[in-house]
């Protein structure tokens, strides 16, 4: 086993190890996947990617963790596409949900409060109502501004928690594979990586067992995207950043849609899926045709 292999492996191990104890920590000491628990465990489950890179890094192998693991705050237009590219891959899903059997337009937000009602208390659930029906502006267009702020900030932050240890630290190991090989060996891995809150409900609480598998496939077609933008930003920070946007506007399909289920509709869903599909192609095309610099070789 060579280096890069031997540390990728190491790096993995601890992670999963780490991870999911901290899931059965907290499920054995009587938590409940239910907000804001469930919030709180799941935020923490982020920064573990990035402790375990701290580890192997500088505490094993005492070796530099800013310049090669790609921590550059050097803006390029890089930044901008992964701050606004979830944006569009939120109206584009909304778009494709919208054309599949038995989905509809619901401006009244009938569906997402259906799918709160798993993970809220009846209490919760009748303030989120309460809040929607207060605001100034449909609580969608809120939820956009809300995202794009979060997006750069606060979720940016917990993106990078992960994204030093995907984009990071492991592309940077498995990159003598090529882009593809591993891009799809990180996006197994991080697929794999999300199980144990996955079975708790978190992203398909109507599907938690088949949601394994779709998860995986969700971050296998996220995976060449995220590692496109590292590489062509030169810069983790990019990555943390669409990471972050992403997760903020995950949620926009579903606000304004009723029927289908976590399987089928929304960013984690096949409609998402035809999207990050053809989001994949279009970097594709981009890269052969028009970039200066070609990466997906």
């Amino acid at each position: 086993m060579n280096t890069n292999n031997r540390k990728a492996f190491i790096f993995v191990s601890l992670t999963f190890v780490l991870s999911y104890l901290l899931i059965f920590l907290y499920l054995a000491l009587g938590g409940k996947w239910i907000m804001p628990g469930s919030l709180i465990v799941a935020t923490s489950y982020m920064f573990i990617p990035m402790i375990v890179v701290i580890i192997v890094q500088k505490v094993m192998y005492k070796e530099l963790v800013k310049e090669p693991m790609g921590i550059s705050f050097k803006v390029n237009r890089w930044f901008l596409v992964a701050w606004l590219l979830p944006v569009f891959i939120a109206f584009a899903t909304l778009g494709v949900s919208l054309l599949l059997p038995g989905v509809e337009y619901s401006p009244e937000m009938a569906g997402i409060f259906e799918r709160f009602e798993s993970i809220l208390t009846p209490e919760q659930l009748e303030q989120m109502k309460a809040q929607a029906d207060a605001f100034p502006l449909h609580p969608f267009w809120i939820g956009l501004l809300q995202g794009l702020v979060a997006g750069i900030s606060i979720n940016a932050i917990a993106g990078f928690g992960e994204e030093l240890g995907w984009r990071g630290f492991l592309q940077k190991e498995l990159g003598y594979l090529g882009f593809w090989k591993s891009s799809v060996a990180i996006g197994l891995i991080w697929g794999v990586w999300h199980a144990p809150i996955i079975l708790q409900g978190h992203n398909y609480p109507e599907h938690p067992q088949a949601g394994v598998f779709v998860m995986i496939l969700f971050t296998l077609l996220l995976s060449p995207i995220f590692s496109y933008v590292r590489l062509k930003a030169k810069s983790v920070i990019a990555v943390a950043i669409i990471h972050g946007s992403l997760n903020a506007t995950v949620g926009l399909p579903l606000m304004v849609i009723k029927g289908g289920n976590d399987l089928t509709v929304g960013v984690t869903g096949l409609a998402g899926f035809i999207v990050l599909a053809l989001t994949n192609l279009g970097l594709f095309i981009y890269d052969r045709y028009f970039a200066q610099e070609k990466i997906m070789i």
